[in-house]
């Protein structure tokens, strides 16, 4: 068994969802019915565009299977934790992106799946998608993700006092265990290191900035105001890492197929951030 990808890893993503959970209530999921058009845009282009680009690029670029996968892993992977903090950093309805963050984290349960094996069947060798079961991949996505996740709003229901004081503290410790697997998924390829970020580095900053882009236009067309812009344009940005460090992991093992997530995680704070002064100052 290695314990790093059987044991830490599961671990470490499984804590990070439970503290997303302790910054949840009821109300998180409430406001989709009060606020059902800026959901949607922020959902449909997560859920739907930003997979469509995504596969767009690695059908143009000469990129090996195994990296065109692994651009699908994180093309599917909901919004990271960090983009509530980002998008309250760039004056953005905060409030919206913690319920695209936490519904989308949920779906991934359904929709991470469904786009890795379609992406497998039409990038590789379809024998693999043969050895790979989907209703193992929604079972093992459940309970690493959406158990963690319910526990934490059980938590911040029954014992609030607790959580409220506890809750920093795991957000911070989230960031942590998010650049330890990612350090640890970097070192673990540290002898083709060049070569793939070589190969999959310039697709995954096209993919982050085209999808910011798309998002940005698509909420100025559809949104209600500018907070949802920079809302939406953020949490299609960034994207939750260490969930596609998981999935790329558990089903292949790791190698080529972790190292667009890698590039994209390591990318997309700095575009995040560019993003934030630039709105600050502009609108």
């Amino acid at each position: 068994m290695n314990i790093v990808t059987d044991v830490i890893l599961p671990l470490a993503l499984a804590f990070i969802m439970f503290a997303l959970g302790l910054g949840l209530t009821g109300e998180d999921f409430l406001r989709v019915a009060r606020q059902p058009r800026d959901f949607f845009v922020g959902a449909f282009s997560q859920i739907i565009i930003l997979p469509i680009i995504a596969f767009i690029l690695v059908k143009i670029w000469p990129i090996a299977p195994e990296l065109a996968i692994g651009v699908m892993i994180i093309a599917a992977a909901p919004g990271g934790v960090t983009s509530n903090l980002l998008t309250y950093f760039a004056k953005g309805d905060v409030a919206l992106s913690i319920s695209l963050t936490a519904i989308i984290s949920l779906l991934s349960v359904v929709t991470i799946p469904f786009i890795v094996l379609t992406s497998i069947g039409l990038l590789a060798d379809t024998s693999i998608a043969q050895d790979i079961s989907l209703l193992s991949m929604a079972r093992d996505m459940f309970l690493i993700v959406t158990v963690p996740v319910i526990l934490g709003m059980l938590f911040r229901k029954f014992i609030p006092t607790a959580v409220i004081k506890f809750e920093p503290m795991a957000k911070r410790v989230s960031m942590v265990l998010f650049v330890l697997v990612l350090l640890g998924a970097i070192a673990a390829e540290k002898e083709n290191i060049v070569s793939y970020f070589a190969q999959a580095g310039l697709i995954t900053l096209l993919l982050n900035v085209i999808m910011m882009v798309v998002a940005f236009y698509l909420a100025q067309l559809l949104g209600s105001g500018n907070e949802q812009k920079k809302c939406i344009t953020i949490e299609c940005g960034l994207q939750n890492g260490t969930l596609a460090i998981f999935v790329a992991t558990s089903i292949f093992g790791g190698g080529a197929y972790v190292i667009p997530a890698a590039t994209y995680s390591l990318i997309m704070f700095f575009t995040s951030l560019i993003f934030v002064y630039l709105v600050r100052k502009t609108i």
